[in-house]
C-alpha cells in the first residue's frame, strides 16, 4: 500500500513542475500526458473499442464459434477413424488367423486330391498294362500265324525247287522223251 502512495504522490509532484524535453516541449511530467490529451485519448478509445465491440464482436464470436466447431468436428473425425482404424485392425487379426486355419484346409484339400491322383493315376496304368499285354499277346499271335504262313510258303517254294531240280537231274533225254510220248498218247486216248 505505501508503495502505491509513493507512485501517487511522485506523479502529483511531477505535475506541479512543468517539463521541457529536447525537443522544446514542455509538460508537468515526464510519462503521463496533459489532461485535456488524456480524456481525448481516453474518449476516443473507449469509442473505437465500442465501435469494435458493436461491430467486430459479432464477426469474431463467429469465428471463434466456427473455429471451435471445426476443431470439434476434426476431434470426432478423428476420433471416428481411430475407431474404424481398431474395427479394420481386428477385421486384419481375425483374417490373419483365418489365414492359418485357411492354409491348413487348402493342404489337407491338396493331400486329399493328390491321393485321388495317384490311385486314379495306378488305377488307369494298370488297365494300360492290361491292355497293352493283351495286345501284345494278340500281336503274338499274330506274328505267329504270321510267321508259319511265310514259314509254309517258303517251305513250299524250296520243295518246289528242290524238287525241279530233283526232277531235272533224275531225268535224262529218253526218260524225258518217254514221258512226252505216255502224255501225247494219254491226251489222245481221251480225245
Amino acid at each position: 500500500m505505501n508503495t502505491l502512495i509513493r507512485i501517487a504522490s511522485f506523479f502529483a509532484e511531477s505535475e506541479k513542475e512543468p517539463r521541457q524535453d529536447s525537443e522544446g516541449i514542455t509538460s508537468h511530467s515526464w510519462i503521463l500526458p496533459e489532461k485535456a490529451e488524456m480524456i481525448y485519448g481516453i474518449l476516443a478509445a473507449l469509442i473505437i473499442f465500442g465501435l469494435l465491440f458493436k461491430f467486430a464482436g459479432p464477426s469474431i464470436k463467429k469465428a471463434m464459434a466456427a473455429r471451435t466447431a471445426r476443431i470439434q468436428k476434426e476431434l470426432d473425425d478423428a476420433a471416428s477413424d481411430k475407431a474404424s482404424a481398431a474395427t479394420e485392425a481386428a477385421g486384419i487379426r481375425q483374417a490373419k488367423g483365418d489365414i492359418g486355419a485357411e492354409r491348413q484346409r487348402l493342404l489337407a484339400d491338396a493331400a486329399v486330391q493328390a491321393d485321388a491322383m495317384l490311385a486314379d493315376g495306378r488305377t488307369r496304368l494298370e488297365a494300360e498294362v492290361v491292355e497293352l499285354k493283351a495286345r501284345a499277346v494278340a500281336d503274338i499271335d499274330t506274328a505267329r500265324g504270321r510267321s508259319a504262313d511265310e514259314l509254309r510258303g517258303e517251305i513250299a517254294r524250296l520243295s518246289a525247287t528242290a524238287a525241279e531240280r530233283a526232277v531235272t537231274e533224275s531225268i535224262n533225254d529218253a526218260t524225258h522223251q518217254d514221258l512226252i510220248e505216255a502224255f501225247i498218247q494219254k491226251v489222245g486216248a481221251s480225245a
